[in-house]
């Protein structure tokens, strides 16, 4: 069963809901097809907008889909996702999310998320069809029934990425706000091409990432992934 971590010691009471927001947000990756409201979404990204930026450029776009869209773009990603393991060629990164190489400590947390996450499942380690098939859950958002993208304009420059970032963090954050959940989603880069032709998405859009918004299914097992995170002292130096 998932655990929230502990609030930090010393915490006033008035900043107790906001902790509890960052405490309480996680990757979910089973949700209930419980419809959202547009009025909940603009809520959510209203709220995210406050995110800084500099000089108040604001450079994040967003692309909220559900219904016949959502289904129609599901159904592609779903079809390429089974050509891309089939050996089809013609899906490239929008760009490397990911390290080119793996390194420590990096290589160790990401193993350890991957044997926690497909244990729950019951995935064995080689058993690359259910795996091909959990991945697939990707690209149905996790069944959840909104499914937001995160653009930039190409010719912006590294900082408008950090705002951007904030401003997604905004978005998970204010969810718990509501009452929901989401999962950011790197999945999705491959197919861009896809993303954007459904979507409306112009070329000079970079697609920066995806995310799946919605109400938790609790009966999920996978829900009850526990990842690990560093101490303070483990990632901060405190220098007198």
């Amino acid at each position: 069963m998932h655990q929230e971590p502990s609030l930090p010691p010393g915490l006033p009471p008035e900043g107790v809901p906001v902790a509890r927001a960052l405490l309480s947000r996680r990757s979910v990756r089973g949700f209930l097809p419980t419809p959202v409201s547009r009025e909940v979404i603009e809520g959510i990204l209203y709220l995210a907008a406050r995110a800084p930026s500099g000089t108040n450029c604001q450079p994040w776009k967003v692309y909220v889909c559900t219904g016949t869209v959502r289904d129609a773009l599901s159904a592609e990603l779903h079809a390429a996702h089974d050509a891309q393991a089939a050996g089809a060629t013609e899906y490239t990164q929008e760009y490397e999310y990911y390290p080119r190489t793996w390194r420590e400590p990096y290589l160790a947390r990401r193993r350890r998320i991957g044997w926690d996450y497909y244990g729950l499942l019951g995935i064995a380690r080689g058993d690359r069809g259910r795996a091909h098939v959990q991945l697939g859950k990707n690209y149905d958002f996790f069944g959840a029934p909104v499914g937001l993208f995160f653009t930039l304009d190409r010719d912006l420059e590294m900082g408008s990425w950090l705002d951007t970032g904030m401003f997604v963090q905004g978005v998970m954050t204010a969810a718990r706000a509501y009452g929901l959940h989401t999962i950011p989603q790197a999945a999705f880069l491959a197919f861009h091409r896809i993303v954007r032709r459904h979507l409306g998405i112009p070329d000079g859009e970079i697609l920066l990432s995806g995310m799946a918004l919605g109400h938790i299914d609790e009966s999920a097992p996978e829900n009850a992934l526990n990842t690990e995170r560093e101490p303070v002292s483990g990632f901060a130096r405190f220098l007198p």
